[in-house]
Parts: structure tokens; C-alpha cells; sequence
């Protein structure tokens, strides 16, 4: 559904066809499937399937036939049977994949009324229908006033013109039942057409409209979800989220249709764990429930005494301590079963030959020494002060500097002394 893709290009940037099928090649089509029987061909003596499946604006599709033959492929605009007079559209399957779509969503040629193709549109009709598509948004703007005027409580969220501009249809969300008689007789005063209102629900408008969703990617109603199911709260109690209507609801205001892809996988391992409800049972006292992680196998449990102390066990270690309490008797204390490891910090090799990490860490270690060194006491000319040397001078106590540092202050640790030094201690 993206534009990039798209061959309308100005200055290297896509202008888009705005939804008007000029592209062909499908790149912004909504809830399209590949034909992957274009490429095979049929067995001898066999007539190719003789209805195509036909896309309007914002995914609508239906089947026609093609009794006439017409050479139709993939992409090509036609004109189609509609109830009054006729629409066009644009061909997104051909083939014997169309039969197998029919089949799936149970039309029959036998049983289903399906209209026919009148066959592709001459010039002025197809710029009568590129007028109809330039004018949907205008009209939608201009009726959403005309509501709001008669304070009717609905909304209208797209506005869809037929190829001939015989009809416009305007597809509107409403709560409660809404007496649209008045509207319908100031918009057919407005356009000058036959208008005909069509309500659909939060996720059809969400689907229709398009947009981006908090994964970051296109909405699935917009892209490949085609029907609908209903979204419980009990889907997101089952995987343990939390009950934060902002994060689980979606663009539509209603909850997320993503909650039921990965249900049916917790509910299967949610059968190996025992009832949260059970309280362990031990001499320090009774532990309660506190959490679980589902695919890892653990579950944390606290003391009633200790509620903010969560003990870690395994589900096998769960089942033993339940087992034992079964029994009517009570284990000596739950941080025998626990199961806490603790993790090894990685080890980090020099395979490639760079720097060690810390290499800078010695350096100033060595620096902060010679910072923190005392310096002496100085007067305000910077020199020292009389009194301080008088009082080294003149302490009995004080000791004698010894050794060959150089500075004089630092004794030979590790060092052989000179031979002066071993004749004067002789």
C-alpha cells in the first residue's frame, strides 16, 4: 500500500493516483491477492473461468461475468452492470484463482444473481469518473456541515460516487439510530443526485480509512483482514496484560483484532499450570499467587506476611509443594523450591584486535594519586611558612628520611641498600 512503488513520479518523489487505479501495477491497492495461477496453464479442452473480481474505492470487491468474452488482464479499468445504470472499476483477478475466491466467500453461479461486464469505458466516461473521484471529498466536507446543522449524532467518514455520478453513496458510524429523512433531502438538493446512506461499524470505517498502528506498521483491517471477529477483554486476561484501555485499544476506539492471533496458543499452555486461586501452604505460613510467565514455566508467589517478596518457583517445583499440601502436609519453607539462578556476566574476548574498554581507567586512577598528593602550607607570597619548618625542625619525634629516592621522601621498598648505608649501620 505504500507509494514506492508508485510509477507517477515528480521531480524522483510519488504523487500517487489517489486511489484512482491509474498505477496498475497494485502497489497501492487495498487487501489485494496474488494470482498465483496467472503463470500455469489450463489442461487441453478446457474454457478459462468466465468471471473476474472487480476492486472499487477503498477495497470494495465483486464478482461480474464475462459472457461476452472481452480480453480483460489484471489492472485494465471496465465498465460494469450496476443496479441503475453502470460503475467502473478496476480488475484485480482473473483465472481460475476467482473461482476459488467465490468458493470461499459461497457465491455460486447457479444460486447468486452476479452481474454482467459491459466492457472497457471510452474516454468521456472515464474522465466522468475521474470527476466523481476529484469531487468524494468535498462532498464528504459539505455533509458532515449539513449534519451538524440538523445535529444529527453521526459521522460521516467517506463519501463514494458511481462511475456514471448517477449515485453517491456516504457511509456513516452513528451509536444510536439516527432519522437521516431531512439529510437525505438537503444533499439530494446540494448534488444534484440520487443519495443513499450506508452505516457500517468502527472497524469498517477504521478499514476503509487506513492508517498506522501503535506496532508501527499499516492497519490489518486495511491491508489483509477481511472479516471481522468479536475482541473480549478476556483475550488480553488470558495473556496477561494489563486491562489499560488506551494501550489496548486501537485507531478504531475498539480492542485490538491482534489480541486473538496469539490466543489460542496461551490458552493451550495455560492448561499445564494449576489453579492461581490455590494458597501454598508451609510452616512459615500460607503464599498466594502473584504472577506467572507463561512460556518460561515459573510462577512467583508471596507470603501473606511478606506481600512484596515474590519467590520464584518453577512449575514443576509448584506442582510438587501442591501435591505435598494435598497430602495434608505442609513443606518447611518456599525458598527451598525457588528456583532463582543466577546469571554469569558475559566475558568479552579481543577477537578482532581492538582497545580494551577499561584502557582509560588507569590512567586516571593515576592521575586523581598525584591530584590528592598534600601540598605544603604556604603563605599568601607562596612561600612556606617559618612555623611549619621551625616545628619539623625542632620535633624530637619526627622520623629521619632514609634511602636513595630521589625526591627523598620515598623509602627503597624491594631494594638492596648501598654500602654507605650498611658501614653507618655497623
Amino acid at each position: 500500500m505504500g507509494c514506492a512503488t508508485c510509477s507517477n513520479k515528480v521531480d524522483g518523489v510519488p504523487s500517487g493516483c489517489k486511489s484512482n487505479g491509474s498505477c496498475g501495477n497494485g502497489g497501492c491497492n487495498k487487501l489485494t491477492a496474488f494470482n498465483w495461477l496467472s503463470n500455469m496453464a489450463l489442461p487441453a479442452n478446457t474454457k478459462p473461468f468466465n468471471c473476474i473480481e472487480v476492486r472499487f474505492k477503498n477495497g470494495r470487491k465483486d464478482f461480474f461475468k464475462n459472457d461476452d468474452n472481452h480480453s480483460i488482464y489484471e489492472g485494465d479499468v471496465i465498465k460494469v452492470e450496476a443496479t441503475t445504470g453502470y460503475d467502473i472499476g478496476v480488475v484485480c483477478l482473473t483465472g481460475e484463482l476467482v473461482r476459488l475466491q467465490m468458493q470461499k466467500k459461497n457465491i455460486f453461479l447457479q444460486q447468486a444473481d452476479i452481474k454482467i461486464i459491459h466492457g472497457k469505458p471510452n474516454e468521456t466516461e472515464v474522465n466522468k469518473w475521474v470527476e466523481g473521484r476529484a469531487k468524494e471529498t468535498e462532498a464528504m466536507l459539505k455533509a458532515r456541515a449539513i449534519a451538524n446543522e440538523l445535529q444529527l449524532r453521526m459521522k460521516i467518514s467517506d463519501v463514494e460516487y458511481q462511475g456514471d455520478l448517477s449515485k453517491a453513496v456516504f457511509y456513516y458510524t452513528a451509536d444510536e439510530r439516527v432519522d437521516f429523512r431531512e439529510l437525505i433531502r438537503k444533499l439530494a438538493e446540494s448534488f444534484k443526485t440520487r443519495i443513499e446512506m450506508k452505516q457500517i461499524g468502527m472497524r469498517q470505517e477504521a478499514g476503509r480509512l487506513g492508517g498506522i498502528g501503535s506496532c508501527g506498521r499499516e492497519l490489518c483491517c486495511s491491508t489483509w483482514l477481511t472479516d471481522f471477529r468479536s475482541v473480549s477483554t478476556s483475550a488480553a486476561r488470558y495473556q496477561q496484560l494489563s486491562l489499560n484501555p488506551t494501550k489496548l485499544a486501537g485507531q478504531c476506539g475498539k480492542l485490538k483484532c491482534c489480541l486473538n492471533y496469539e490466543l489460542d496458543v496461551y490458552v493451550d499452555e495455560l492448561k499445564k499450570f494449576p489453579d492461581t486461586k490455590f494458597k501454598l501452604k508451609t510452616n512459615k505460613g500460607s503464599a498466594f499467587f502473584q504472577k506467572m510467565d507463561i512460556f518460561a514455566n515459573k510462577m512467583w508467589y508471596s507470603y501473606q506476611d511478606e506481600p512484596y517478596e515474590f519467590i520464584e518457583m518453577s512449575l514443576d517445583r509448584v506442582k510438587e509443594v501442591i501435591a505435598i499440601n494435598k497430602e495434608g502436609e505442609k513443606v518447611e519453607s518456599l525458598k527451598d523450591y525457588s528456583t532463582i539462578s543466577i546469571e554469569a556476566a558475559p566475558e568479552y574476548a579481543n577477537v578482532v584486535g581492538q582497545d580494551d574498554l577499561t584502557r582509560f581507567d588507569h590512567k586516571l586512577k593515576q592521575q586523581k594519586k598525584r591530584r590528592n598528593k598534600k601540598k605544603p602550607n604556604l603563605n599568601a607570597k607562596g612561600e612556606q611558612n617559618s612555623g611549619a619548618k621551625k616545628n619539623q625542625n625542632n620535633n624530637p619525634n619526627a622520623k629521619k628520611k632514609t634511602g636513595n629516592s630521589p625526591k627523598g621522601n620515598r623509602p627503597n621498598r624491594g631494594k638492596k641498600p648501598n654500602s654507605n648505608q650498611q658501614n653507618k649501620k655497623d
